[in-house]
């Protein structure tokens, strides 16, 4: 249905699919949303969007449907969303029939046709592990989206001092910025890189040069569902008995933190001036979850690691000193080595680089990526 005007609403299309979904029988989801995804380095017009998801729907067997098709940049690059239904005027539902199976045959015979950048050399280079920042080399924007998407996409960390912690075990770190206009407060993140030392060296790289994913507000839903999801997963029985055998066992820091990295945790302590320890996170690479010591219990806090790995605090006073971040905390040496080879980060869509800067704070509805269209 389309109005006089040549401008359907969501109302129109609605009455579209009424018909069909009254007619339907017996099937439990009859709407079916799809996304299609075209390689950042492809720059397409709407009418070839358009083009290519009525091409896909006749291909796939929902031609005669009714279906809306629109574009979208939630990930941060130009891509079509189609939203349809899964049974006909009749009732019955469509074949579906090895339906993923036939949708990526149908993306690569498109993109053949469109002339696009395949898909699938795209996952392999997004697959690959990750490496750590060396500033020496140039093309730090690079170089950190390298790390940072990765990261956000398949670690689960639950605040933003576990986030940079992980970044800098591949020399990356993260700052919040703020910024007032008109009485109305922005929030960002800038990334850099780091020295061999932990600090920080050259030109901040604003969130909005690498893409949406990657920003202050990305980052907040990150959290968030971080958070939701390990309260429900605890952290894996076998992470916590080999934190505990290297605890034990070892009577050095050192030796303590490197067992660890020889199965794929690291330990970040967190430590004063002073040497005493007041915090430790750990990074399970195997499971992907970066979470406190404490979360484990008692038995493996920071107070335990740092009576026995760090310096004793003197006799409490009436002056008792309340160890604080200083902004020099720093990793022990060598964590990196040995964690680089054991795990391969899942496969993510990469958003476009250089995008203009949005407002941080404005939200958008986040929606389910389909199959990969290079």
């Amino acid at each position: 249905m389309e109005p006089a005007d040549g401008h359907p609403t969501i109302q129109h299309c609605m009455r579209s699919f009424e018909p069909y979904l009254a007619a339907n029988r017996r099937t439990e989801k009859p709407v079916i949303h799809l996304s299609l995804n075209p390689h950042p380095d492809d720059v397409l017009s709407d009418e070839q969007l358009a083009a290519i998801g009525q091409e896909y729907m006749e291909k796939m067997g929902y031609g005669n449907q009714p279906y809306i098709i629109y574009r979208h940049e939630d990930i941060g690059r130009p891509h079509i969303h189609i939203v349809s239904l899964r049974i006909d005027e009749q009732g019955k539902k469509i074949n579906d029939y090895k339906e993923w199976q036939r949708s990526s045959a149908i993306c690569r015979e498109l993109e053949k046709k469109y002339h696009l950048l395949p898909a699938e050399k795209m996952e392999q280079r997004e697959s690959l592990p990750l490496t750590v920042v060396d500033y020496h080399k140039g093309d730090i924007k690079h170089q950190i989206a390298n790390v940072v998407k990765p990261i956000m996409q398949g670690y689960k960390f639950q605040s933003v001092k576990e986030f940079k912690a992980l970044l800098g075990l591949f020399h990356v770190t993260v700052e919040e910025t703020h910024k007032t206009i008109e009485g109305k407060t922005y929030h960002g993140l800038v990334y850099a890189a780091t020295d061999e030392k932990g600090e920080r060296t050259g030109v901040a790289i604003k969130s909005s040069k690498i893409g949406k994913s990657v920003g202050y507000e990305a980052l907040q839903k990150k959290l968030f569902k971080s958070k939701q999801w390990m309260a429900k997963h605890p952290v894996p029985i076998q992470t916590k008995e080999t934190i505990a055998t290297a605890l034990q066992g070892q009577p050095t820091r050192q030796g303590f933190l490197q067992e660890l990295s020889g199965k794929g945790i690291a330990a970040i302590l967190w430590q004063n001036d002073s040497g005493v320890i007041y915090g430790v996170t750990y990074i399970d690479h195997h499971s992907k979850t970066v979470f406190k010591g404490s979360l484990l219990g008692k038995e493996y806090s920071a107070s335990v690691i740092n009576r026995k790995y760090g310096t004793v605090p003197p006799e409490k006073t009436e002056e008792l000193p309340v160890f604080q971040p200083t902004g020099r905390e720093k990793e022990e040496p060598g964590l990196v080595e040995g964690l680089l080879d054991i795990f391969s980060p899942e496969t993510y869509p990469y958003p476009a680089d250089d995008l203009p800067q949005s407002p941080y704070g404005k939200k958008k509805k986040k929606k389910r990526r389909g199959p990969h269209l290079g």
